[in-house]
């Protein structure tokens, strides 16, 4: 008998040993959670703010879907930040604080108004009575980069919770949360015999503390053991921290949904996925809603399940008037309200292929598991406005494109670049007609052939050599046959299949000639084409192929867009960027993009070539934008068809605006468009809306104008019948001037070196 006690005594001196282990390995847990980094916050990415500013170009309208973006709300009477009316072409708003890269901007309770509705013309802050010179809106989320695991949040602090919110979560959830020690007996007890009898676990009798442990530390088996221990972690828990860290964490924790394979945790971000605005705005009947949704988030969705989840809402505003939280008149009118939630998800990013841009762009500087734990803050350059705009031209012009031309709906595809020449800044990137679908990015990875939009270029390496080529250098379209490797020929056509004969060489650019441009090509030499091209930005070495000549060179639109980018910048290479800067989540700066600027080649070449790409747009391929821009904004641009017509391209700027379109299929079939039919429209839609400086090219002070024929290339005087005025190097241009009427195609004769020379490799 004394053994059988011993053995007992020792029994219950194991267990209680083996129990205290587990007391102590729980609690080394809790504290390790709770006191080190609590969560792997994901990376928050910004879209550039709204800056406004007397003489800004901006109408109220624009400012008004801005403010709608952001979440702001119309309102009888400003007195809270968020909210916003409407005085005819005044607009008084308060904004939200936000705290930049730079610095804070601070909330703002201010009256902007505007002349015709197009232009800022004054902006007056309500509180002081003083001007205020520039105001900085919060800048919209974009997106996330969230961790493996899926969990998305935004967190917040107890003390920037509306004390509404608090009330709804104690009186539903937990009344006695501030007088037990994280579990409640009489329910452990309801609940151990219920289950006992269920013969599993079947009931809960879950305190806060005791769903914080559910969501933060442990799986969701139910068993007896996980009860258990779901028990004891609560007890330490509360032994170790006070009810406010505990309330805080519950608060930032909380699983409120799910936005495809993101999970949505903590109140912070819930109040952004249903309604679109910070938490501290909310009112009583929307903290209701999301208190209700604890219970479930599947089956009390607001979206898929409204009239079951505003039930559900209204039971938790009948329970805060039950505890006097709430006045039956307060309560009435909060039963009254709609839900509020916004039509769409919050999703992972708004725009799924800028965001691609951004994370590559980051991958240059930061390891993925910084990227997706650190919570970081990424201030990128994407203009939501322009944007949204963009997004609808793509859908609007291939849509009536497929009607205009009888084609099968949805088969064409496009992609778009928008950027600002003056930083280089990516300000809008559409990768498809779906824009919101994050499928394949055709803006950063459709590398197809860009047909005539390499022809300047073919002219820049021309121009590079004065004492050979100006604007005006007579040049050979005609028929050719150019030795290939192998033995083979390449007898390139031009697109109308007829011959020009000698034309100047502005001619064979503005009308995009491909055997004049040939010509020139190869007398100066592929490998010179290919030079020029990598020093304006492309970041391979293709083989020196003749074919690349006219194109046959695979790239991307974002590719084309750095390109081009060189030559709207005067011949200065400054690489499309997407992101200003980064700051740790306290809003410490970690990395600045600056704005990187190199010579890419002489200004002098460039706006020589600028000048004929204006041409182009006035009276040459891309002369269909004329009836659809305005003509003063003097735009530069160049078409490209690829073979078969497989490809559409457009790339041009104004004086700050540039932007490249890609029109095609997927398949590589036939898109059955040219340039100017399928890329342009596109384009000239999207530059209307980005509504660019005039292109008021500065000629610098090696360049003079000079009146030529523009048949013969002849120097011609101002008022001659198709006289042209063009720039040339000074020193150079054409020898001979024609008086008027007296205009003739050029003999071989007066240019014998280079019609010569090219006649010759061409067999002619």
């Amino acid at each position: 008998m004394r053994s059988l006690k011993w053995i007992v005594l020792v029994a219950l001196l194991a267990a209680a040993g083996a129990l205290l282990v587990h007391v102590v390995s729980l609690d080394a847990e809790v504290s390790s959670r709770f006191e080190g980094k609590r969560w792997a916050l994901p990376t928050q990415v910004y879209a550039r703010p709204l800056e406004l500013y007397v003489g800004r170009r901006l109408s109220r309208d624009e400012l008004l879907e801005e403010l709608d973006r952001l979440g702001y709300r119309s309102s009888e009477r400003v007195s809270r930040s968020g909210h916003y009316q409407v005085h005819g072409d005044r607009l008084e708003v308060m904004t939200r604080g936000f705290d930049f890269w730079d610095g804070s901007e601070p909330g703002r309770h201010v009256e902007v108004a505007f002349a015709a509705g197009t232009e800022i013309t004054a902006i007056d802050d309500l509180e002081s009575g003083g001007p205020v010179v520039l105001l900085r809106l919060d800048p919209s989320t974009i997106g996330s980069i969230y961790p493996r695991h899926g969990e998305d949040r935004v967190l917040v602090r107890l003390d920037d919770v509306p004390p509404a919110l608090i009330d709804a979560l104690l009186t539903v959830e937990d009344r006695q949360f501030r007088d037990h020690y994280g579990v409640r007996p009489q329910s452990l007890f309801r609940a151990l015999v219920a289950n006992l009898r269920a013969g599993g676990v079947v009931q809960g009798g879950s305190t806060i503390t005791q769903q914080l442990v559910k969501n933060f530390y442990l799986d969701n088996r139910r068993t007896l053991r996980r009860k258990i221990d779901e028990a004891l972690m609560a007890l330490l828990l509360e032994w170790r921290y006070d009810k406010d860290e505990i309330l805080e964490a519950y608060l930032n924790e909380i699983y409120l949904g799910q936005d495809g394979d993101r999970a949505v945790h903590g109140f912070g971000l819930g109040s952004q996925f249903y309604f679109q605005r910070p938490l501290a705005e909310l009112g009583v009947h929307e903290v209701a809603l999301l208190v209700a949704i604890i219970r479930g988030p599947s089956f009390y969705d607001p979206r898929r399940h409204p009239e079951r989840t505003r039930s559900r809402r209204d039971l938790v505003l009948d329970q805060m008037q039950q505890q006097a939280l709430l006045t039956e008149v307060d309560a009435d009118q909060a039963r009254a309200r709609p839900m509020g939630v916004v039509d769409r998800n919050l999703q992972t990013t708004r725009y799924p292929a800028f965001m691609g841009l951004v994370q590559r762009q980051l991958r240059t500087q930061y390891r993925p598991e910084d990227l997706m734990s650190e919570g970081l803050r990424i201030f990128t350059t994407v203009d939501p406005a322009l944007q949204a705009r963009v997004e609808a031209q793509v859908a609007t012009g291939l849509e009536e494109i497929e009607r205009e031309r009888g084609m099968a709906s949805g088969g064409l595809q496009a992609a778009a670049v928008v950027t600002d020449t003056d930083s280089g800044e990516v300000l809008a990137l559409v990768g498809g007609r779906n824009s919101r679908f994050a499928g394949f990015n055709r803006a950063l990875d459709a590398q197809r052939p860009v047909g005539s939009l390499v022809k300047p270029f073919v002219h820049l390496a021309a121009l590079e050599h004065p004492s050979r080529y100006h604007v005006a250098t007579i040049v050979e379209d005609g028929p050719m046959t150019v030795p290939l490797p192998g033995g083979r020929t390449w007898e390139p056509r031009n697109f109308d299949r007829e011959w020009h004969g000698p034309v100047p060489m502005y001619r064979a650019l503005t009308q995009s000639y491909n055997a004049a441009t040939v010509a020139i090509g190869m007398d100066v030499g592929v490998e010179a084409v290919i030079d020029v091209l990598q020093r304006a930005g492309l970041q391979r070495r293709p083989p020196a192929y003749p074919s690349l000549l006219l194109g046959a060179l695979e790239m991307s639109p974002l590719e084309v867009a750095d390109l081009y980018q060189t030559l709207a910048t005067g011949g200065f290479r400054s690489p499309p960027r997407a992101i200003r800067e980064v700051t740790t989540v306290d809003g410490e700066p970690l990395s600045r993009y600056p704005l990187s600027v190199a010579r890419g080649v002489e200004p002098e070449l460039a706006y020589l070539v600028n000048r004929l790409l204006q041409e182009t747009v006035r009276d040459g391929t891309g002369r269909r934008a004329r009836g659809a821009l305005p003509a003063d904004w003097q735009l530069a641009g160049k078409t490209g068809t690829s073979d078969g017509l497989r490809d559409s391209w457009f790339a041009g700027f104004g004086g700050d605006r540039l932007a490249v379109v890609w029109v095609g299929r997927d398949d590589n079939a036939s898109a059955q468009l040219t340039g100017s039919v399928g890329a342009l429209p596109l384009w000239a839609g999207i530059m209307a809306d980005a509504r660019p400086r005039p292109l008021l090219l500065r000629p610098p002070e090696q360049v003079r104008e000079r009146w030529i024929d523009g048949l013969s290339g002849h120097g011609s005087a101002q008022g001659c019948a198709g006289a042209v005025s063009l720039p040339f190097l000074v020193g150079t241009g054409p020898e001979q001037t024609v008086p008027c009427g007296r205009q003739q195609r050029i003999d071989e004769t007066e240019q014998p070196n280079l019609l010569r020379r090219i006649r010759d490799w061409l067999g002619g």
